[in-house]
C-alpha cells in the first residue's frame, strides 16, 4: 500500500469557485420556494392541497440523491466525477424554470395544475441532481480542518443566491414597473421574468464552477486515502442498501435533528404565503388574484430574501462559533433562534415587524445548511463520501414527505384552514431539533 499524504489546503478563492455554482442553484431554488405555492394556487390548487404538490421535492430527492452519490463515487470522466452531474442538473432545472410559470400555455394537453405539478417535479429532480455532488465535492477537495470553512462558504453563496432569487419578483414590480397582477389563471409578468432570469443565472454559475474547479483523479485520491479507497468489489447500485444499513451512529443521531428541522422548514415554505396573507393581510381564503394577495406574496419573497441574507452572513461566523464551543452547540443555538423566530410570526400584525422573525430563521437556516454536513463529513469513509451524502438526504426528504401527506390535512381539519398554526407547529419542532442535537457525538472518518 502506498503511503498516505495529506490533502493540500486550498485558498479562499479556490473554495469560492468550487461552490459558486450553488449560488445559481439556490437562486433558482428560492424562486421555486417563494413562488411555487402562488403559481399552483393561481392554477387552481386549494391551500390544504399545496403540501401534496410539494411532495415532488422530497420524493425525487430521496430517490435521486443516493443514486447520484453512488455513481459519482464510482465513475470518472474527462470532467471529473462530480462536475458532469451538477452541470446536467443545471441544464434540466433551467428548462423547468422557463416552462413552469407558463404551464397554462400547455392547457390544451393537460390541465395547467397538472402541468405545473409535473414541471415542479422535474425542477426538483434537476435541483437534486445538481446539488448532491456539491456537498461531496467540498469533502473531496478539502482537508478535514478546512471543511467547516468550505461548507460555510457554500452556505454564504446559497444565502446570497436565495436573497436575489427571493427578491427578484418584488424588484421587477416595484423598480421596473413590471405587472404584479394578472387575469385569473395567469401568472404575473414579474414572476415570469424572474423565472427566466433564474434559468440564466443557474446555467452561468454552474459553468463557472465546472471551468474553474479541479477534481482529484483516482490516482491522487489513492495517495490521500490509501489504495483501498479506489479498489475493491463493486456491487452496483444495490450497494446503496448495504451502505444504508451500515451508516455511522453519528448519521443516525443527526437523522432525528434533521427530521425536526426539515419538517419545520417544509411547513414554512409551503404555508408562509397563505398564513401571512390570511393572518396579517386579512385576505379571504381562496383569493389569489387581488392586489392584496399579490402584496402579501411579494412581501413573503422579501422576507425569504432577508432570512437568506442573514444566513449568508451568519455562515461566515459559524466556523468561529464552532471553534469556541462545538459544532453541535453552534447548531443547537441556531435552531433555537429559528424556533423563536417562527413562533413570533403568530403574535405580529404589522408586516414590517416580520423582519425581526426572519433574523432567527436566518440563523437556523445558515446552520442547517452547514453544520450537519460538517459534523457528518468527519464520520464517514472518504471512499463513500458521495453515497453517504446522498443517503443523508433521506433524513431531509422523509420529514418533508410526512409533512406533505399530513400537513395539508392538519391545516384543513385540525387548524380549520388557518395556515398560521402550521407555522407555530414549525417553531415548536425547530426547538425540539435544538434539544436533540445535543445527543449527537462527532466522529472521525476512517
Amino acid at each position: 500500500m502506498s503511503s498516505i499524504i495529506e490533502k493540500p489546503r486550498l485558498s479562499f478563492w479556490q473554495i469560492w469557485n468550487m461552490s459558486f455554482g450553488f449560488f445559481g442553484i439556490q437562486f433558482g431554488f428560492a424562486l421555486q420556494n417563494g413562488n411555487a405555492s402562488r403559481i399552483l394556487q393561481t392554477f387552481g390548487a386549494d391551500v390544504e392541497h399545496l403540501s401534496l404538490f410539494w411532495l415532488a421535492a422530497p420524493i425525487t430527492g430521496m430517490i435521486i440523491q443516493p443514486i447520484i452519490g453512488h455513481y459519482s463515487d464510482n465513475t470518472w470522466t474527462k470532467l471529473g466525477r462530480r462536475r458532469p452531474y451538477f452541470l446536467t442538473g443545471a441544464l434540466l432545472a433551467a428548462v423547468a424554470l422557463v416552462f413552469m410559470p407558463n404551464s397554462a400555455v400547455l392547457a390544451y394537453l393537460f390541465p395547467p395544475i397538472l402541468v405545473g405539478a409535473g414541471l415542479l417535479m422535474m425542477m426538483d429532480a434537476s435541483f437534486n441532481v445538481a446539488m448532491e455532488p456539491f456537498r461531496a465535492l467540498v469533502a473531496d477537495n478539502l482537508p478535514e480542518e478546512q471543511r467547516s470553512v468550505g461548507f460555510s462558504v457554500q452556505t454564504f453563496l446559497i444565502g446570497a443566491g436565495a436573497v436575489l432569487g427571493s427578491w427578484l419578483p418584488y424588484i421587477f414590480s416595484e423598480y421596473f414597473d413590471v405587472a404584479k397582477t394578472a387575469a385569473p389563471g395567469q401568472v404575473p409578468d414579474n414572476v415570469l421574468y424572474s423565472f427566466y432570469a433564474g434559468a440564466a443565472v443557474l446555467v452561468g454559475t454552474l459553468v463557472w464552477t465546472v471551468v474553474t474547479t479541479k477534481e482529484y483523479s483516482p490516482e491522487e485520491r489513492s495517495r490521500f486515502h490509501g489504495e483501498e479507497t479506489e479498489t475493491g468489489e463493486r456491487k452496483g447500485i444495490w450497494e446503496i442498501f448495504t451502505d444504508f444499513s451500515n451508516m455511522p451512529a453519528t448519521m443516525k443521531r443527526l437523522g432525528l435533528v434533521q427530521f425536526f428541522s426539515w419538517f419545520a422548514l417544509f411547513s414554512m415554505w409551503v404555508f408562509t404565503t397563505p398564513a401571512i396573507a390570511q393572518h396579517i393581510y386579512k385576505v379571504i381564503p381562496g383569493d389569489t388574484s387581488s392586489a392584496q394577495f399579490a402584496d402579501a406574496a411579494n412581501w413573503v419573497g422579501i422576507l425569504f430574501g432577508i432570512y437568506n441574507a442573514i444566513s449568508a452572513v451568519y455562515a461566515l461566523c459559524l466556523p468561529a462559533i464552532a471553534r469556541l464551543t462545538s459544532r453541535k452547540m453552534a447548531h443547537a443555538f441556531s435552531l433555537t433562534a429559528g424556533g423563536i423566530g417562527l413562533l413570533s410570526i403568530y403574535f405580529i400584525q404589522d408586516p414590517k415587524m416580520l423582519i425581526f422573525s426572519m433574523i432567527g430563521i436566518g440563523l437556523a437556516w445558515g446552520s442547517i445548511l452547514a453544520m450537519p454536513y460538517a459534523i457528518l463529513s468527519g464520520s464517514i469513509p472518504a471512499r463513500k463520501m458521495g453515497v453517504y451524502m446522498g443517503i443523508f438526504n433521506f433524513f431531509i426528504t422523509f420529514p418533508q414527505i410526512v409533512n406533505g401527506f399530513f400537513g395539508g390535512l392538519m391545516v384543513k381539519h385540525l387548524f380549520h384552514g388557518q395556515a398560521i398554526y402550521a407555522i407555530v407547529l414549525a417553531g415548536i419542532l425547530m426547538i425540539l431539533g435544538a434539544v436533540s442535537v445535543l445527543n449527537v457525538q462527532e466522529g472521525r472518518s476512517k
